[in-house]
């Protein structure tokens, strides 16, 4: 799940994604960024508090932790479509049923709000084409309150088996030098 990066000055740089969705939406939002700075456009990340009006009083971080909470949180499970098999995930209903049983919400409509900015900060990926797709701008919501349309939690191990979702091809090669900085990546 390695990807290089060329710098202008012709240095190469390795990055390791823990599984094949993360490094293909690496690659995906890096292709993104080089396209907009290419066009001419100035690139910069928009704080989706501010683009959606999220109110100050909640805590995306402490939302998270409860919607992961083994107990009480939102049941990953195993789902299959189109003949593949999606490990720890779930759907984007379950997602904001859970957030209407737990009175984070008034309405659905404020739900696909406060689960799309679950979405664009990180907290959820989508697992899918269907979320794939809505989350690139597809949609009118980049998060969808579709039972066909799958998420998952960035640290939960979520795979996907059967999945060719390989859109770009990563060259295979001898990977060789000293690690300069080792860690991990945490997409803003």
């Amino acid at each position: 799940f390695v990807f290089k990066l060329t710098a202008a000055k012709q240095q190469d740089h390795f990055f390791q994604a823990a599984y094949l969705e993360e490094r293909d939406a690496w690659v995906r939002d890096i292709k993104k960024a080089i396209n907009c700075i290419d066009g001419g456009q100035r690139f910069s990340r928009k704080s989706t508090r501010k683009s959606i009006r999220l109110p100050e009083t909640i805590n995306l971080s402490a939302l998270y932790l409860s919607m992961k909470d083994p107990e009480k949180g939102i049941k990953e499970l195993k789902l299959e479509k189109d003949k593949k098999v999606f490990n720890h995930c779930f759907t984007g209903t379950s997602v904001i049923d859970w957030l209407v049983s737990t009175n984070s919400i008034r309405n659905r409509k404020e739900g696909l709000m406060l689960a799309s900015s679950l979405l664009s900060e990180g907290y959820l990926q989508p697992a899918g084409d269907t979320s794939k797709a809505a989350a690139e701008g597809l949609s009118d919501t980049p998060f969808l309150d579709l039972s066909d349309a799958y998420y998952y939690f960035p640290d939960s191990g979520f795979f996907c088996e059967g999945n060719s979702s390989d859109d770009d091809v990563v060259l295979k090669e001898e990977f060789r030098g000293i690690i300069v900085k080792q860690g991990c990546l945490l997409k803003q």
